[in-house]
């Protein structure tokens, strides 16, 4: 029994111990190992057309995309890449690493205003995209946008995929294997301004992430990883893809979430682990082929992202006879920063958010103060340590603002810590909306919203609901003199923004409630639609 906390701060255990390696000298050792192991699958629906790599055929594809890339980059040059889960993606993470270029994620429902403002921003040399995905347009849309992107002077189609390896030849230089500190990915996020920042990660931090966070979960070293989170997260690209090559398992990838399809992939081929948020779980429980699946192999279930109730944690226990956990973090944390045992009770592990990650430290402090809080007392969850990203891509006032002169990354999240040193989380600081895993920032619509002519003032918040954990609203007041259409606002924001982003409930206002300095009170709103006192517009 360790001794009680006096406050709310501790240090996560020293081992496994920290490795100082790159992104490619892991998948190198690995693939020095296991040359004839299976690394990857690509775990598509038709049977026939899975296509497979060993780890000595995933390591040669990458060198070799990685000399494609040298041909038309120069080292610290920026990559975007925007695609659904396709094995190119993987072995890009893999070359770009390998290469010196900062591979730069993009999300493949975003519309062309939101892919601009990345590829400007992150001052992308090169883009990597499927011509199309799930009716988004994306060549279409990308060719569009190069003109309004200074940098941006390569686009690489990942369906000319063989000809863009070939072109590698021409490469006639050495790859040279980067520091473990340089950057190596810029990630996407966003806070309080509303303006998405673009967190600058480096090799050290992702590979030592995704191999504890591996270990903790408790997944047999040399098993199968079915990965179903979008590799455009870190949940993808890290808790997935480097989680599974540190602990030397075969991935199968699967393209796009579907619960009937993954069922079948974790039957056939015996996948041991699986990381999905709550929503991806629940489907997966609910679909008609659930109990007829032999789903014996699976030993380890991982989730995140959202509030994981008691009552899917003691089924999912119950059902797959396998230990549930729970990760904590965010994208400049490379990401988990806190995480649940396979050992905890199921209490800790639907009410807390576990322990300090190893080499992490985690307090608790006073938003006001910045003191350290006693036990028990809700406060902003601050973290240290090997994980804490360089900062954000070009924004050093933003930084500045993020990451204290000790080193402390301030997550903006209310969380509170027990004497044993489990958090939980209590609420945010930033005003954001978590759909489903997904983080959703509303100044970005309201911005929008508010620039539409039939709009005076408006609020988007997060309501509770049962299956995405909260969805996006909106608050609307209509401008003197106009009448507000929502089918019409709706239209107007899909032009724009990507699906998940679009608000499901509309509420015609007629005056908000606000702070004693006039800012509208979301949680009113909230605690209001709670108590059945909005009606929404028909």
């Amino acid at each position: 029994m360790t001794t009680p906390l006096t406050l709310s701060s501790a240090a996560g255990p020293t081992e496994p111990p920290l490795r100082d390696l790159t992104i490619g000298g892991l998948l190198r050792g690995v693939a020095a190992e296991h040359p004839d192991r299976v690394a990857l699958v690509a775990g598509v629906p038709d049977s026939d057309a899975r296509r497979q790599w060993t780890y000595a055929e995933l390591l040669a594809e990458a060198e070799q995309a990685a000399r494609a890339l040298r041909v038309r980059f120069e080292p610290g040059e920026r990559l975007a890449v925007w695609a659904p889960n396709v094995p190119e993606w993987v072995v890009l993470e893999f070359a770009c690493a390998i290469a010196g270029i900062i591979l730069v994620t993009v999300n493949p429902a975003f519309q062309a205003r939101e892919l601009q403002y990345v590829l400007t921003q992150s001052r992308s040399a090169g883009l990597a995209l499927l011509p199309e995905f799930r009716g988004n347009p994306m060549l279409g849309t990308a060719t569009d946008v190069q003109p309004e992107c200074p940098d941006l002077r390569e686009v690489i189609r990942l369906d000319e995929w063989d000809d863009f390896l070939a072109s590698g030849d021409a490469f006639d230089g050495e790859l040279v294997d980067p520091d473990p500190m340089d950057p190596c990915m810029i990630q996407y996020t966003s806070g309080t301004t509303g303006f998405p920042k673009g967190a600058l990660l480096h090799h050290r931090g992702l590979v030592n992430n995704g191999a504890h966070s591996g270990v903790r979960v408790g997944a047999s070293v040399g098993s199968v990883y079915v990965l179903t989170m979008p590799l455009f997260h870190t949940g993808g690209c890290v808790l997935g893809v480097l989680t599974a090559v540190s602990l030397e398992m075969t991935m199968v990838l699967v393209e796009a979430f579907d619960p009937g399809l993954v069922l079948e992939l974790i039957e056939t081929y015996r996948g041991s682990a699986m990381l999905g948020v709550p929503t991806m779980l629940v489907a997966m429980l609910e679909h008609p082929e659930f109990g007829s699946r032999d789903l014996s192999s699976v030993e380890a279930i991982c989730s995140g992202g959202s509030t994981v109730p008691a009552a899917l944690v003691e089924r999912l226990e119950e059902e797959l006879k396998a230990p549930f956990t729970i990760v904590f973090g965010q994208t400049e944390l490379s990401p988990v920063s806190s995480m649940t045992h396979t050992t905890d009770t199921i209490a800790d592990k639907a009410q807390t958010i576990g322990t300090a990650m190893p080499h992490v430290e985690v307090k608790i402090i006073d938003p006001e103060s910045g003191e350290t809080v006693p036990p028990g007392t809700v406060g902003e969850y601050c973290a240290r340590g090997y994980l804490v990203m360089h900062g954000y891509y070009e924004m050093p006032e933003a930084t500045a603002e993020t990451i204290d002169a000790e080193g402390w990354l301030h997550t903006g999240d209310l969380a509170a810590m027990d004497e044993r040193g489990y958090l939980t989380i209590e609420g945010r600081l930033k005003d954001m909306i978590i759909r489903g895993g997904e983080n959703i920032y509303p100044k970005e619509l309201e911005e929008l919203l508010f620039a539409h002519e039939t709009v005076g003032e408006v609020a988007v918040v997060g309501l509770p609901d049962d299956k995405w954990g909260e969805v996006v609203s909106a608050f609307v007041r209509p401008a003197p003199g106009q009448s507000i259409d929502h089918q019409e606002l709706f239209a107007y924001l899909r032009e724009h923004l990507a699906p998940h982003k679009t608000p499901r409930h509309w509420f015609l206002v007629d005056e908000f409630p606000l702070t004693g300095s006039g800012k509208i009170q979301k949680y009113v709103l909230r605690d209001q639609w709670v108590d059945g006192q909005w009606t929404e517009m028909a």
